[in-house]
């Protein structure tokens, strides 16, 4: 492997600034979720008196956009296959603008649901397609650590969200957030075109759309895959819980004073970028597989704890903050590592293996959220039973599913792509 000795001092500048570049605007397509979900979170009462809706048809405006986001990145990955990314990522990216304006101009809560469900199919194409274009460029330990600078980069997005939308509500009404984010998806859209496509025509998948579902039958038999993606999901699952039932635990229950949940919070997304730096760090030399067990291991012990602790009030309020505090920041060792390593052996379906990830794992925040709200009995058990179960779910699935070595860092990206570049090795 050539180092970045092997060239001159420009060329390797130019490369390291062309992969910043390429970093920052990943970065943003993969912050549409939060940017979606966390800006609007604080107009919840706004808007329900503005279209004269209870607070559970609100709450559907969340729910149902988690539930298109989701699924529409079952479309999004082969289309990316098929057509390459920046194409599908652009039409995705539009498909964003028009469900917010749509959201903006809403008059029913009915309205808004609609436009949120239009929104999250656009808006699911940039997490989709932006992890298959670091599989792209990157081999696997290499790709481990660059999605996880990614996460550490879009970490950003969860903690300004609700800030940005309390400030747009001191000034204007809830309607401007959405325009907010009519502007985001628009400077994301103009940010596209310094974007290189990362799938060459040699590589694209020539099947028609209708062999989607043989394709996806067929990444789902693979254990590896299969493994990750479900080990993650279960991640994803107590995280979702934490958010759905943590307000509620955490300012009802316990009394915490609304001003200072957001601290709480907000300590969580610090320790996730802690660990995401971490990661970036040691990935290279541990290896997916190590790193990845890490997290797993770790946020199951942290789930237990945390169960035990909301059934008997063990501890009070430190009992759920400080088991929370080692279970969502494992995010780090976990999500970047998994998503690598399960797209790994996929050079020319990274884009539907990306999909069945992001799929598997929405949809078991979707199902864990509905699980912490339908066993709601006024204490925070429901919320540590969930978060308990996702944690031993996730390291029995790396245990039973994930078996075998990582193959070494230097092996370069199954199946090809341009990661043995001299630019991608400089870069590294």
């Amino acid at each position: 492997m050539s180092s970045t000795s092997d060239i001159s001092p420009p060329a390797a500048t130019s490369a390291r600034t062309a992969d910043l570049r390429v970093l920052l605007i990943l970065s943003a397509l993969m912050a549409y979720a939060a940017a979606s979900t966390d800006t609007y979170l604080p107009a919840f009462p706004a808007i329900g008196a503005a279209l004269k809706a209870d607070p559970g048809l609100i709450q559907l405006t969340l729910s149902t956009y988690l539930i298109g986001f989701s699924l529409g990145q079952l479309a999004w990955g082969p289309l990316g296959d098929r057509f390459g990314r920046r194409k599908p990522i652009i039409a995705g990216t539009l498909l964003f603008i028009a469900g917010s304006i749509g959201c903006a101009l809403s008059d029913s809560v009915g309205q808004l649901i609609g436009w949120r469900v239009v929104q999250a199919l656009g808006a699911c194409s940039g997490p989709v397609l932006a992890r298959a274009m670091v599989r792209d460029l990157y081999a696997r330990e290499r790709s481990a650590q660059v999605l996880s600078t990614l996460l550490l980069i879009m970490g950003v997005a969860p903690l300004l969200g609700p800030i940005i939308g309390g400030q747009i509500l001191q000034f204007a009404s809830w309607r401007a957030i959405f325009w907010a984010l009519v502007l985001f998806g628009a400077l994301s859209l103009v940010s596209l075109l310094a974007l290189p496509e990362t799938l060459p025509p040699s590589r694209r998948s020539a099947q028609r759309m209708s062999a989607v579902w043989r394709d996806y039958a067929m990444l789902l038999c693979d254990r590896k895959l299969l493994g990750y993606s479900a080990a993650g999901s279960f991640f994803y699952g107590g995280i979702f819980a934490y958010l759905a039932g943590s307000p509620f635990a955490y300012i009802e229950y316990y009394g915490v004073p609304e001003r200072f949940y957001g601290f709480i919070f907000a300590c969580n997304i610090f320790g996730m970028m802690g660990t995401n730096y971490l990661n970036t760090r040691l990935v290279m030399r541990h290896g997916t597989q190590r790193m990845f067990q890490v997290g797993a291991v770790t946020c199951a012990i942290a789930g237990v704890v945390l169960a035990m602790n909301a059934r008997f009030g063990w501890g009070g309020l430190a009992g759920l903050a400080v088991p929370l505090f080692f279970y969502i920041p494992m995010s780090g060792f976990i999500v970047a590592n998994s998503v690598a390593a399960g797209l790994a052996a996929f050079p020319r379906q990274a884009g539907a293996a990306s999909a069945v990830i992001g799929t598997m794992q929405y949809g078991s925040g979707v199902l864990s959220a509905a699980l912490v709200g339908w066993c709601a009995d006024g204490t925070p058990w429901p919320m540590g039973w969930v978060v308990g179960i996702c944690g031993l779910g996730c390291v029995l699935t790396s245990v039973l599913m994930v078996r075998g070595k990582d193959k070494p860092a230097s092996a370069g990206p199954a199946g090809g792509g341009d990661a043995g570049t001299p630019e991608r090795q400089a870069a590294a």
